[in-house]
């Protein structure tokens, strides 16, 4: 009677091991959008340069108007100017890139990946394999825009002198407690 189920069991974890594979196989692809890092036919680089490039990796999506037109190949550092200079791999059927396009580090979403936004100009020539994109954006960095907003008095400015309008402003030069009605 053991026999006769021995097979079967077998069959089901085998089937289950397949189907196991199989979705990671499945996961592995929809978490590169199909693209390994071996399969690079059919791009040319252009280069940027940023002062600051937030979380930015390779591989990151380069869209223009939030459709995918390449990949971040390279990011290195400017042993000379210490600006980040970023590799982009932009698919071929994208070579009518304007030469006074500009290109900014944005996330999708609040807490989303980074990628390289560009925004096309409006120049007749376009960029050619190889250069560098003139006009960028750093990332923002919301933590320490936070932390300014935070520590500047909630958004107000510093530098304002106080206004003297307010009859209950104890701060004001000429309030005294007789006008708060502390003292007789």
């Amino acid at each position: 009677m053991t026999s006769a189920r021995g097979p079967r069991l077998e069959f089901a974890v085998g089937a289950f091991l397949l189907l196991a594979l199989a979705s990671l196989l499945v996961l592995a692809m929809a978490s590169t959008n199909g693209q390994f890092g071996f399969v690079r036919g059919g791009t040319y680089e252009l280069s940027a340069r940023f002062s600051n490039l937030g979380q930015l990796r390779p591989n990151a999506p380069v869209k223009i108007g939030g459709v995918t037109i390449g990949r971040v190949s390279k990011i290195d550092l400017d042993p000379v100017r210490f600006d980040s200079i970023v590799t982009l791999a932009v698919q071929e059927r994208f070579n009518e890139i304007p030469a006074d396009t500009s290109a900014a580090i944005l996330t999708g979403g609040l807490l989303g990946e980074s990628y390289v936004g560009l925004s096309p100009g409006g120049d007749l020539e376009a960029l050619q394999p190889g250069e560098e994109i003139a006009f960028t954006s750093p990332a923002v960095d919301l933590i320490q825009m936070v932390g300014k907003y935070m520590f500047s008095g909630g958004g107000a400015d510093a530098g304002a002198a106080p206004s003297t309008d307010d009859p209950y402003d104890t701060a004001s030069p000429d309030a005294s407690p007789r006008d708060e009605g502390v003292l007789p």
